[in-house]
This record gives C-alpha cells, structure tokens and sequence, in this order.
C-alpha cells in the first residue's frame, strides 16, 4: 500500500441487518446515509491513525472495490475513515476513538 492508503476486508455481516424485533434487512433495503464497518488488512506507509488488524468506520459511497486472488477489498484514504473499534491502551476505555 502507497502513501496514506488503507485495504479494508468488509465485515462478514455487513451484507444484511437484524431489526431489534428479529426482522432480516436486506443490504440493497433503501435506507439513509448508513456507515460501514470493516478490518485493516494493509495500510500505506504515510497512515497515522489506523494500524493493521484495526476496525474501522467508514462511508460505502467513498471507496473503490478491489480483487486479490478471489477475495473482495475496499481501497480507502484515512481521512475517509471516521472512527477505529479498537482500543489502543489495553482494552480500558469505551473501545472507540474518533
């Protein structure tokens, strides 16, 4: 990866929702603006914030789709990401940093 660059590998259950009653939301349901959550694979050498095995939040509208021997990856920048679920001092805190 160059530069500020990011290879995000989207979580397995971002395809589809469960409502709080149990009710299955497709992914192609027709919803407001919903952020994505997914795992660093790889990460550019000018990254600051997000380090590799992180989770990160991020908008599906800004990103480019990528194939590595059959496997689907997302190409973001790390501005794009808004947030990161993995606590870098130990596991105290909330377990989300923005």
């Amino acid at each position: 990866m160059l530069n500020d660059r990011l290879l995000v590998q989207l979580d397995a259950d971002a395809s589809e929702r469960r409502s709080t009653a149990g009710i299955v939301i497709p992914a192609t349901a027709a919803v407001g603006k919903r952020l994505t959550w997914g795992a660093v694979v790889a990460a550019g050498q000018h990254v600051r914030q997000v380090a590799v095995g992180d989770r990160v939040l991020f908008d599906p509208d800004d990103r480019a789709e990528v194939e590595l021997e059959a496997q689907t990856y997302l190409l973001l920048r790390e501005k794009d990401v808004h947030a990161v679920a993995e606590p870098r001092d130990g596991g105290q805190g909330t377990g989300l940093y923005l």
